[in-house]
């Protein structure tokens, strides 16, 4: 069977690819598994000098694939399922290579949140981003919130989180969110010759200069994804979502309190 999420190695550059192009590269527990699996695995590689993120079919990722919430462990709470989640995406910010991301078609949720944290975003021109997720009745858990104000201030950030508006690739390209714009069918060249190059650099050079970004942005990062952690979980037991769940479910208009 062909693995979902996939790891290869050439040399000094490793590519980690989504394979679930059928449903848009949607992330079930299966597949966010392996994704841990994959960057515990780097972590043992001080010989990879540069990762890339790339997607197989139309988008880099759609998300959560709703259908299968709960799948693998559902004996989890839901702040244990959380704190998995979060423990496993922070495998990034302990990798020596830097992550590159190549964004194309839809990066939706926790998948566009997860590009957020790594080190570089390159877009394809047909690239567009979203957090819908306050629209269902959640907020965005995945620290990425974070990365959009550092990025591009409260306003925009403000704007993406509770609109829930998609993000085109030129709009992207001006806030600062992605850091080029290429035509889709020079996407992943463009992305394994940024890598290419950053693997030909000093090892001890690549790991500084990531240092001192590192310590500018990441605390900030890892305070937000507690404060999720928390409010996410309350959020989750609130009477609000549960109205909303019930409103939808009777096809009528949702009455909330804010509790």
């Amino acid at each position: 069977m062909t693995e979902k999420v996939r790891l290869e190695i050439d040399g000094a550059i490793a590519v980690i690819t989504n394979d679930n192009p059928e449903k848009h590269n949607a992330f079930d527990d299966a597949m966010d598994q392996r994704l841990w699996e994959i960057l515990g695995e780097l972590r043992a590689r001080p010989e990879v000098r540069a990762v890339v993120w790339r997607a197989e079919g139309k988008s880099f990722s759609s998300g959560r694939d709703v259908g299968a919430i709960g799948g693998g462990d559902v004996e989890l709470t839901h702040h244990e399922l959380m704190t998995r989640g979060h423990q496993g995406i922070q495998q990034l910010f302990d990798l020596d290579a830097p992550v590159l991301v190549a964004c194309k078609g839809w990066s939706i949720g926790g998948s566009f949140q997860r590009a957020l944290l790594c080190d570089i975003r390159i877009a394809s021109d047909d690239a567009r981003f979203m957090l819908p997720e306050v629209t269902h009745g959640v907020i965005p858990d995945t620290g990425g919130v974070a990365r959009l104000f550092q990025m591009c201030g409260h306003g925009v950030a403000s704007d993406l989180v509770l609109t829930g508006r998609a993000l085109g690739a030129e709009e992207a390209l001006a806030l600062g969110i992605v850091s080029r714009v290429v035509p889709l069918d020079q996407l992943d060249d463009t992305v394994m010759e940024m890598a290419t190059k950053i693997a030909a650099a000093p090892a001890v050079t690549v790991k500084m200069a990531r240092r001192v970004l590192k310590h500018l942005a990441e605390p900030a990062v890892r305070a937000s994804m507690a404060e999720e952690l928390i409010a996410q979980t309350f959020v989750n037991r609130s009477d609000d979502l549960a109205e909303l769940r019930a409103a939808r479910a009777e096809g009528r208009e949702p009455k909330y309190t804010g509790s």
